[in-house]
């Protein structure tokens, strides 16, 4: 078994899409993917369509638009993702599990480099079928803390609540919490009254004024 570009650039993607979610990011533009990892765009582009179709990612549209991972990052196995793009893990046909093509081999039972193939197939495939994308970003991101190294996707992060409001993630409590209240009518019946008949008003004013005038004449 050899894997291909296509499917090195494929894990690679992946790996990247499910750190940057691991970091509170999960949406990544495709222009971003392809400049951190040196990638041909154009090539990545018909990767990730591949990996849309298998429903592994989806896209948003839009100025803030890109990829996200869309199937849990527990539940993307490797091994399903070479298959996907590469095809068998088997190094021969004659010893694949799911394309099996018998061989030239007149005796195939007694074949013995069937069964040193075949153990080859079963050692890639125990470890390609257990390890998960979240168990590799988990690795990843250990071994970038210990060593202090630059941690990827800093830039453009997207807080919580932004990525909540461009439905990539559920709605949190605390943020529904946090929503505006509408404000309370006022009731019509604590407001003063106030005079409407200003000169009346203003009249009302002076009198104290002019009463004192006629007592000092």
């Amino acid at each position: 078994m050899k894997v291909s570009k296509r499917g090195e650039y494929a894990l690679r993607a992946l790996i990247n899409m499910g750190i940057a979610h691991e970091l509170g990011r999960p949406l990544v533009q495709i222009g971003e993917l392809a400049e951190k990892e040196n990638l041909p765009i154009k090539f990545l582009e018909q990767i990730l369509m591949q990996l849309k179709e298998a429903c592994y990612i989806d896209s948003k549209r839009g100025k803030l638009g890109g990829y996200f991972l869309l199937m849990p990052a527990a539940k993307i196995r490797f091994g399903q993702v070479i298959r996907l793009i590469d095809g068998p893990l088997a190094p021969i046909a004659c010893v694949s599990h799911t394309a099996y093509e018998r061989c030239s081999c007149p005796d195939e039972e007694h074949c013995g480099l069937r069964m040193l193939m075949d153990d080859v197939r079963n050692a890639i495939a125990n470890i390609l079928d257990r390890f998960t994308l979240e168990d590799t970003v988990s690795m990843t991101l250990k071994k970038i803390r210990r060593n202090k190294a630059e941690i990827p996707f800093i830039e453009g992060l997207l807080s919580k609540p932004q990525a909540e409001i461009a439905g990539l993630l559920p709605r949190s409590r605390t943020s529904l919490k946090l929503k505006a209240k509408p404000a309370k009518a006022l009731s019509l019946s604590k407001v003063k009254a106030v005079p409407l008949d200003v000169p009346k008003a203003l009249a009302g004013a002076d009198a104290p004024i002019k009463r004192k005038a006629r007592k000092l004449r």
